[in-house]
């Protein structure tokens, strides 16, 4: 089997937009589920439903990778699952190390969505002396002085950073200096990197924070609804009634309209 090290995805040099590169893993997820129930074939609009994105979208989406499916019949779920398996590379080996083994660190190691997705995590790493052979997920942390030398041998290009924000860029120039060029970083700071490091952030509060400004906005707009709604009881109590014959301001006379209070 191949490695990450020397086999890298052609998505970029095929001129994949990364808008489309970043849906990819929610159409393979939809997939998977479906491939999973056995079900042979998929329309567009149920595949694009499932994976949160119109249907006009995921056809153009679709049309990057040269599957344009079958007209009355839809897409081949197996070859689709395939197919953008290839384009992320996932049908290569790609070993990952964890750098930070606390509370997350240790959660990512025990995550069984890499294993099933083709990243191994060939190491887990901690500056803590305390933590050297302590097994996690299975696997015994090393301590972060071998950093250098577990990427090379394992042929690591892909770290995971779940350090406190404080150490997150040092880990971060060690691990592209070994030869890394792909990080996730669940620390909450941003990474400066060189020109050919690929860095995906992950920040659980800002995403919490995201829906509290939903939350927030909500509720607002409630409010105001019910405000509107008081002060539109609120002016039908206190409009006067119509004088007795007047219709809208006005009573009919003999030549039409007239106003319902006339001019002295």
């Amino acid at each position: 089997m191949a490695t990450g090290r020397t086999h890298r995805p052609a998505t970029r040099s095929r001129g994949i937009p990364e808008a489309t590169v970043a849906r990819l893993p929610l159409y393979l997820r939809a997939l998977t589920a479906l491939s999973e129930r056995s079900v042979p074939t998929v329309s567009s609009e149920e595949l694009a439903a499932a994976a949160g994105v119109n249907s006009a979208k995921l056809r153009k989406d679709f049309s990057y990778l040269g599957s344009y499916g079958t007209r009355g019949v839809g897409y081949d779920v197996e070859y689709l699952v395939y197919q953008i398996s290839r384009e992320l590379g996932l049908t290569q080996d790609w070993p990952v190390v964890i750098v930070g083994i606390g509370n997350l660190g240790a959660a990512l190691a025990g995550y069984g969505g890499f294993a099933s997705r083709g990243f191994r995590v060939a190491a887990l790493i901690d500056a803590d002396p305390a933590m050297t052979g302590k097994p996690v997920a299975g696997i015994p942390v090393q301590h972060s002085d071998e950093l250098e030398k577990i990427i090379d041998e394992d042929g690591v290009s892909i770290g995971v950073i779940a350090t406190p924000a404080g150490v997150a860029q040092q880990v971060c120039d060690r691990l592209v200096a070994a030869g890394v060029t792909s990080i996730l970083n669940f620390a909450p700071t941003v990474l400066s990197v060189p020109d050919g490091v690929d860095v995906r952030k992950v920040d659980l509060s800002i995403e919490l924070q995201i829906l509290a400004f939903h939350e927030q906005r909500k509720a607002g707009e409630e409010s105001n609804a019910d405000t509107d709604a008081a002060d539109a009881d609120t002016a039908t109590a206190a409009t006067p009634p119509a004088p007795r014959g007047a219709t809208g301001g006005s009573r009919k006379g003999p030549d039409g309209d007239v106003p319902a209070v006339m001019p002295a």
